[in-house]
């Protein structure tokens, strides 16, 4: 009797051929071995953030064996961008996460890439934004914040994670504008990523931050600073003790998508993986525990529906911008 052995490579190929992937193959071995995120900025950011907590969530519930992480902040995302395009051969068990941002950036020209240049994987969540002021601030509201403005505009800066016309500015230039003040006017002091602007927050280089509203629920818990205002309709259940923009009579609300990114050219097989990966993970208790820990919202595209989503942010947000003045 002849005995077939079948290589664990060539095994997981054919199983993910047949539509049959699962969470681990009959022997009990991870369908995904590893995945090494990509992560466009520094610690602390909210990039960072979701891409550890969503390494957990898979790693802890079973359905990839390890997880990896490298920080590769630089030119507000374009460097790793670039990075993943020029050695996509080589980085086929990467995944890269990314927001909002990579439609602003690109529509602005920051970066001469863009989401189609990347194999699209899937947008995974949803985290509103938030306005947040240090603990032992005098400022304890929009409104004592707005009131701080009207008195020194160039004594009340607002800073950010992120590059001027990037996502925390362009959240802070939404908020002020709608609480009726000129977007334009509004001084904004960029960061590479939340723990720099968390310390000029804390040194009182700059009165308020933008931020994601689950980097704000941490450091909140942390008892480092106070939430004046989250960008939802209605109060979070994370951190229900911080007021929504809505309630404080400035009219506007926004939700911050992010998702993972692979190199361009990557096998159908492997992405066929990673996307079924992620589908499952949605129905773990690890993945409640680490998305209800930060306040995230599931927001689940993927392939063909995430493409349409970007593209729809992509006209929306270009709307936006040329009415702010940024395009």
């Amino acid at each position: 009797m002849t005995t077939f052995t079948m290589g664990r490579r060539a095994l997981i190929a054919a199983v993910a051929a047949l539509g049959l992937t699962g969470p681990a193959l009959a022997d009990g071995h991870q369908v995904l071995d590893s995945i090494h995120f990509l992560i466009p900025g520094g610690a602390g950011g909210g990039w960072d953030g979701t891409a550890r907590g969503t390494g957990e969530a898979l790693t802890n519930a079973g359905l990839v064996g390890s997880a990896s992480y490298e920080n590769m902040s630089g030119g507000g995302g374009g460097k790793a961008i670039g990075y993943l395009i020029e050695n996509a051969e080589s980085n086929y068990g990467t995944l890269m996460v990314n927001s909002t941002p990579i439609v602003i950036r690109s529509l602005t020209g920051v970066f001469p890439h863009n989401f189609r240049d990347l194999t699209l994987v899937a947008g995974t969540i949803g985290d509103y934004a938030a306005m947040v002021v240090a603990a032992d601030s005098d400022i304890n509201s929009m409104a004592d914040l707005i009131a701080a403005y009207d008195a020194d505009p160039a004594g009340t800066a607002i800073g950010g994670g992120s590059v001027p016309g990037g996502m925390d500015h362009l959240v802070a230039a939404m908020v002020m504008e709608a609480a009726g003040k000129d977007a334009l006017n509004v001084k904004y002091i960029p960061y590479d990523a939340g723990g720099k602007a968390m310390a000029a927050l804390l040194s009182g280089e700059i009165a308020a931050l933008s931020t994601g509203f689950s980097e704000a629920v941490a450091l909140a818990q942390a008892g480092e600073v106070k939430i004046i205002g989250v960008t939802a309709d209605e109060r979070v259940a994370a951190m229900d003790s911080a007021p929504t923009m809505k309630e404080q009579g400035i009219d506007t609300s926004f939700v911050n998508w992010r998702g993972f990114f692979a190199a361009p050219g990557l096998p159908g097989d492997k992405l066929a993986m990673y996307q079924d990966a992620i589908a499952k993970m949605y129905d773990t208790p690890e993945w409640e525990e680490v998305r209800a820990r930060n306040g995230w919202v599931n927001i689940h595209n993927s392939g063909d529906d995430f493409l349409s989503f970007l593209e729809n942010q992509e006209k929306v947000i270009g709307d936006l911008m040329k009415k702010l003045g940024f395009l």
